[in-house]
């Protein structure tokens, strides 16, 4: 049976924190949202692209062109406010 954390001495917790290596920094609430808003409209395009590649009415391939169209703008505005 596998060992648990806390069956583990404290010098093996302690190096197998030093290989972890340092912590990454903390982000604040405004970068984390856009971070966030960034991720939910990469999800999105990849699910609409998708969509796009088994469409066959002319209609359903145009909302979606035109939705792929409009969340490349939105992630284009994510990212000009890092800037």
């Amino acid at each position: 049976m596998a060992r648990g954390w806390e069956s583990k001495s404290v010098e093996d917790q302690q190096a197998d924190r030093e290989r972890e290596g340092p912590a990454p920094a903390p982000v604040s609430p405004a970068e984390a949202a856009r971070i966030a808003r960034r991720r939910t409209l990469e999800m999105a395009r990849v699910r609409a692209v998708e969509d796009l590649s088994v469409a066959r009415m002319p209609a359903h391939r145009a909302m979606l062109e035109a939705a792929i169209a409009a969340i490349d703008a939105q992630l284009a505005l994510v990212d000009r406010a890092v800037k």
